[in-house]
């Protein structure tokens, strides 16, 4: 039983762990994404800035404006948050005190009115925020769709320009002229965009020939039946004097309609990444060019500078043979003079030795001589002293003799 607690302990605490570490993993790459996402969000801002804040675009008028306009709708922004902040702090203060006031609760009237009075404060606060966030949010959701509105008008408009929408306008005003403009449009316009434009003239334009009431009243409660066929009985209550078949014709068109315009949507949508692969071939190959001088340039910039390096190591090898040259020259000229002081001191040396020697042949000689002056001396002496002593001894043997 002890086993088995422990496996089952052993297990839960792995079951712990990976679930750990899948929750770090998880928090690791959230962090790594919002990274990555700041990054981005850094670059498109610096772009932004780069093409429309440009002193030297051509379009410098006008980006003003939207300098200007961006610069308020920031203040505007700041502004908006420091009062939210504001009212959200008031808001955070007056719970707090009444946080505070419940910690400590008296039983007496006074205090249970106190409370009261304090909670309807927090309570209208809120709910004065609320209101005004409520009607600033449908506000911003009316401009939104206005502004929604307004980007489709102008995208159509630029679909109609890009793709040739005056000749588009010529097939619809002049009927007359149908086959040199089909031939028109067959030269300028994708197959998918002539067909959905001709569907059009045929069918009486971008409602069915139907006026726009019907035609709104139509879609909408087309799109609240999401396109089931139970929705023709509820239209025929808001079509006065369309009859079922009538709805049911429209519905007919209008899938075709549907069908026609998203091959028209997608044909535009391959033509404009046509364009667009073009224009990144021509930019490719600009670039390309662009990369090409820069090389031949860059090449350029370094066989010159190549040549300026050798120029310049040409002369500091010139700088240092005649720096190695003086060099040598001096140390030629010190070797000189060091052999020449040597020289010196030895014939000084040599003469000393000389005079050296002459002073002990000198003093052996004078040595020599007084050694045998001494000696004749000593020989005379002994000579006087023999005489002496042959003197005496003839004297004692007169003596003697006289005795």
């Amino acid at each position: 039983q002890n086993d088995s607690y422990s496996s089952t302990a052993g297990a839960g605490r792995q079951f712990q762990n990976r679930k750990m570490k899948a929750e770090q993993a998880k928090k690791v790459e959230f962090i790594r994404t919002a990274e990555k996402l700041k990054t981005q969000l850094a670059n498109i801002e610096k772009d932004k800035n780069g093409h429309l804040y440009n002193r030297k675009s051509d379009f410098r008028v006008e980006y003003s404006i939207l300098e200007e306009l961006e610069h308020s709708m920031t203040v505007s922004r700041k502004t908006e948050k420091a009062k939210i902040l504001q009212q959200l702090s008031k808001i955070q203060n007056n719970v707090k005190r009444l946080q505070q006031q419940l910690k400590d609760v008296k039983p007496t009237p006074e205090f249970v009115d106190k409370i009261k009075e304090m909670m309807e404060e927090v309570e209208n606060a809120i709910n004065a925020f609320k209101e005004e966030q409520r009607q600033i949010y449908e506000q911003l959701l009316k401009e939104e769709k206005t502004v929604i509105n307004e980007l489709s008008v102008f995208e159509r408009k630029v679909e109609q320009w890009a793709l040739g929408s005056s000749t588009t306008e010529q097939v619809l005003k002049l009927s007359s002229a149908r086959v040199s403009v089909d031939k028109t449009l067959g030269s300028h316009l994708p197959a998918e965009v002539v067909e959905f434009e001709r569907f059009l003239q045929r069918t009486g334009g971008r409602q069915g020939g139907w006026d726009d009431y019907d035609h709104q009243n139509f879609l909408k409660v087309r799109t609240k039946h999401k396109g089931r066929l139970s929705y023709v009985d509820e239209a025929l209550e808001y079509l006065c004097g369309r009859t079922k078949e009538d709805i049911e014709q429209h519905d007919k068109w209008y899938q075709e309609f549907l069908i026609l315009h998203e091959r028209k949507k997608e044909s535009i949508k391959k033509w404009k990444e046509k364009q667009r692969q073009k224009k990144e071939g021509n930019l490719k190959e600009k670039a390309e060019k662009m990369l090409k001088e820069a090389w031949l340039q860059r090449e350029e910039a370094q066989k010159q500078k190549a040549a300026e390096e050798r120029k310049r190591q040409q002369a500091a090898i010139e700088a240092w043979k005649k720096q190695k040259a003086i060099a040598f020259a001096m140390e030629q000229a010190s070797k000189r003079k060091l052999e020449e002081e040597k020289e010196k001191k030895q014939q000084k040396e040599r003469q000393r030795q000389c005079h050296m020697k002459l002073l002990l042949e000198r003093y052996t000689l004078q040595k020599k001589e007084k050694e045998e002056l001494e000696k004749l001396e000593k020989e005379k002496r002994e000579e006087a002293e023999k005489e002496e002593r042959k003197r005496i001894a003839a004297e004692e043997i007169t003596k003697f003799q006289e005795r």
